[in-house]
């Protein structure tokens, strides 16, 4: 044999074993060494398609995000065929629960909470899989975090369904298992909730009282702004209407019962029926006392 075309041969293996498939043979004439050279040509861009295809799949699917890319088989055939086909499936794998996050996550965004990740894989020859591992991780704290977001939701609803639109004061949202700014949230619903129960039952407490006669009771929750407002509006309602009781009382009793004539009643700051009704109660009080005093003895 030629030992000039063995040592070329030689030398284009140690460059296809060190990684170097642009290496190729130029054998002249007719032989075993064309053939050989020939097929290793072949082999040599076998390998580079291959090499190619990876990196080319690598950059689409792994930096530009197009999911759906996959390397092309060309002329290869065999283990050649068989490799190119366990890349397409081991990026089918890893592109398969990215997708499904991803559709999940879109749901969770466009406010569904109804969606979940499946916990198998359907491939493309339809076999079904469990997921495992990280994959299976994944799935179960995607779908635990809308498990979450739906219990938050529904129990915050309820809250705000029962104390702004039914009347029932005291509820509370109960949601299990959260933590950090999950737990921050439903906490914040609780304690707005229970300060506004406090607030509105000790107005109703003293409203009531009112009604029934006992001007005693005042508004004594710590509040502020608009019902810090109301708050105040109740007490001073409150003070007038004792001011007003405790002076029609003394005169009706000064007048009607000691005999004292030309009582009249002083309440500070009332207006308007309150306003008019001591206006009354003293023009009756001074009517009377005006008729006994003029009267004949």
């Amino acid at each position: 044999m030629d030992a000039a075309a063995l040592n070329r041969l030689l030398a284009a293996l140690v460059a296809m074993r060190d990684g170097n498939f642009r290496r190729r043979l130029t054998v002249s004439g007719d032989g075993v060494l064309t053939e050989i050279a020939a097929v290793f040509n072949e082999v040599a861009d076998r390998n580079l398609h291959l090499t190619g295809e990876l990196a080319r799949v690598r950059r689409v699917v792994g930096r530009e995000g197009k999911l759906t890319e996959r390397l092309e088989t060309g002329a290869c055939e065999g283990s050649w065929a068989a490799a190119i086909d366990a890349s397409n499936e081991l990026v089918d794998d890893l592109a398969r629960p990215v997708s499904e996050v991803g559709r999940v996550l879109s749901a969770v965004a466009d406010g569904d909470l109804e969606q979940r990740m499946e916990l198998r894989s359907h491939t493309a020859d339809e076999t079904v899989r469990p997921l495992r591992g990280e994959f299976l991780k994944v799935a179960r704290t995607v779908n635990n975090l809308v498990d979450q977001l739906s219990a938050f939701t529904e129990q915050v609803t309820r809250v705000a369904v029962e104390v702004g639109t039914e009347g029932k004061l005291g509820g509370q949202a109960q949601v299990r298992g959260m933590s950090g700014s999950w737990k921050d949230l439903t906490d914040s619903v609780n304690t707005m909730a229970y300060r506004l129960t406090a607030q509105v039952r000790d107005i109703a407490l003293v409203t009531t009282a009112v009604a029934k006669g006992d001007l005693s009771r005042k508004v004594t929750v710590h509040v502020a702004g608009e019902m810090l407002q109301l708050k105040n509006t109740v007490n001073t309602m409150v003070d007038q209407l004792s001011s007003f009781s405790s002076e029609v009382t003394r005169v009706a009793r000064e007048v009607g019962t000691e005999g004292e004539l030309g009582g009249q009643a002083t309440v500070p700051g009332v207006a308007g029926v309150w306003k008019d009704l001591t206006d009354s109660v003293n023009t009756m009080a001074g009517n009377l006392t005006s008729q006994v005093r003029v009267s004949p003895r």
